[in-house]
């Protein structure tokens, strides 16, 4: 039934445009053409010229036979060219698909034949592996690849050219297009990205226009980003699209600083001689800062927010970050959610705290995302949402307009995925009274022990407290009588030594009895390319009767 509110008042092309982040890069070329966008070593392109080239590389594609739909891989580092895929793909309603630069062959061609790539931007640095994955796909899939070589200006090591098209001469052969416009539906996909594929088959995860504008301005909001930021890519851009950050930076007119390599002296450098003000990375990242030589900072004078994901910052984290005077926020999220989809929002008067008490209120992962609708903790089997006592625990859970479209060409996984009308994350934790979310463990690492249930992250957190410690990571191992009993692998700081019965003796002071690690084992942990621990690699390990060392 119709109302007065209706009648006369429909959507037209005045009062209705779909959303599309691709609209922030007109805008800050049409405002701010005349400000730094790109700064990559000796290159740099204001807002004008980076909208030039994304507007070319989109008529190129064009040309290729690129459009609503199509699939176009990237393999590519923090690099301009990588950003300007990021803008040229969504103006011709093209999907983005940036590969994990750190896959072997095999995942590569995987990806690319799930997601029927039909052009592929690679880095020169990467042909060998790349080489192999075009093999891999021609010989098992039938499928084969235009292939565009990037040879970037900052890079100078061995690599050749796999394709008939070289990145630059494809620019300047085609005239950019007249706009660089969104979809004519906020719906269509702008990227699909791959899990990590540790309990199987990497799942593709397939993102709207309209989710990467919200998480876009999401993050912009949740980190009061000023215009002009500039902000330093420590963080991957295949991961999750950079979690949405190459938009945020084009809403922002600010300034990208790109950085092939994540090293600590690269990174005080740009920081100091772009004064950079922003970047985000794992706990791996803001430890290697801490840890680094102190006269890599000299010279800094601004303030620094860093963003934190992937694990709670612990309290050396916290203090060597306050040390050096960066301000650190905590979120976190999936890719299924654009990347951060919660914040632990910092209040002022956490200041005032003792150092134990701000770490246990910045370790919690938080609050929803301003723009992000919904975010539970909630019985996995009834739906119900628990009781916010900061004990009850139960499987975190979001919806929104910030959660993926799904899984492509898997119908149960997202139908699982969406079960009761959320997405369900496989992150088990609590809701305190404040109505923050704290991390108790991912579903599949909680180690049951003679009927107990025991919290992985918990064990982790204690372990973290103790001086020595840079890194560790809990997983279960068999035991003949317990059945599973908790296994430690820790990597300790430079210049400091500690045995398994001094850890272990730490973990007595704040866990009970059966929570404690029967073993510890001193060797470097298995991380992602974006500095997540992979414990899938830890349980493998743990389930050999080698990987069990006694400790007493």
């Amino acid at each position: 039934m119709t109302s007065i509110f209706d009648e006369g008042l429909e959507r037209n092309a005045a009062n209705f445009v779909p959303l599309s982040p691709v609209s922030f890069v007109e805008r800050s070329a049409e405002i701010f053409g005349d400000r730094t966008a790109i700064i990559h070593g000796r290159r740099r392109y204001d807002w004008a010229v980076t909208r030039d080239r994304s507007a070319r590389l989109a008529a190129a594609l064009r040309s290729l036979g690129v459009g609503r739909n199509s699939t176009v891989s990237t393999m590519l580092s923090n690099t301009p060219e990588m950003l300007e895929a990021h803008y040229a793909l969504p103006a011709l309603g093209a999907v983005v698909n940036a590969l994990n630069t750190r896959l072997d062959a095999a995942l590569l061609a995987f990806q690319m034949n799930h997601c029927e790539a039909s052009v592929l931007i690679t880095d020169t640095e990467f042909s060998p592996v790349v080489a192999e994955a075009l093999r891999i796909l021609e010989r098992e899939h039938g499928r084969g690849l235009i292939v565009i070589d990037v040879c970037d200006s900052e890079y100078d090591g061995p690599g050749e050219r796999l394709g008939a098209h070289e990145y630059e001469a494809l620019l300047a052969a085609h005239e950019p297009l007249d706009a660089l416009e969104g979809p004519a539906d906020e719906w269509d996909a702008i990227a699909v990205s791959y899990t990590s594929g540790t309990t199987g088959a990497p799942k593709g995860v397939v993102t709207s226009h309209r989710g990467a504008y919200l998480n876009a301005v999401a993050n912009a909001v949740t980190w009061a980003m000023p215009n002009f930021a500039v902000y330093l890519w420590t963080l991957p851009m295949f991961h999750c699209s950079g979690w949405c950050f190459p938009w945020t930076m084009a809403l922002l007119g600010g300034t990208h600083v790109c950085l092939r390599k994540v090293e600590a002296a690269a990174i005080f450098a740009a920081i100091r001689d772009h004064k950079a003000d922003h970047y985000c990375g794992a706990p791996i990242v803001h430890t290697m800062l801490i840890n680094a030589d102190p006269s890599l900072r000299e010279g800094i004078g601004h303030r620094v927010k860093g963003m934190v994901a992937a694990a709670s910052p612990s309290a050396a984290m916290i203090e060597g970050m306050a040390r050096m005077g960066f301000d650190i926020t905590h979120v976190y999220g999936l890719t299924e959610v654009y990347g951060p989809a919660s914040v632990c929002v910092k209040r002022p008067e956490w200041e005032r705290e003792p150092l134990a008490e701000q770490v246990r209120l910045n370790g919690r992962q938080g609050a929803r995302y301003p723009l992000q609708e919904g975010m539970s903790v909630r019985d996995p089997e009834t739906m119900e949402p628990l009781a916010a006592d900061g004990a009850t625990m139960g499987e975190i859970m979001f919806r929104g307009n910030i959660t993926m479209k799904g899984y492509l060409k898997n119908r149960e996984a997202t139908e699982a995925a969406f079960r009761g009308g959320w997405f369900h994350s496989g992150d088990l934790a609590v809701i305190d009274d404040s109505h923050y979310v704290k991390i108790k463990d991912r579903s599949k690492d909680v180690i049951i022990s003679g009927g107990e249930n025991i919290s992985s992250i918990e064990i982790e957190d204690v372990l973290y407290r103790h001086r020595a410690v840079a890194a560790c990571a809990v997983v279960a191992m068999p035991d003949p009588k317990w059945g599973e009993t908790p296994l430690a692998f820790v990597e300790l700081r430079p210049d400091e030594a500690v045995g398994a019965d001094e850890l272990i003796a730490h973990c007595r002071l704040h866990l009970a009895g059966f929570k404690l690690p029967r073993a510890i084992r001193f060797e470097p942990i298995p991380k992602t390319a974006t500095g997540k621990i992979q414990k899938h690699l830890l349980r493998d390990r743990a389930q050999s009767a080698s990987a069990i060392d006694p400790a007493g």
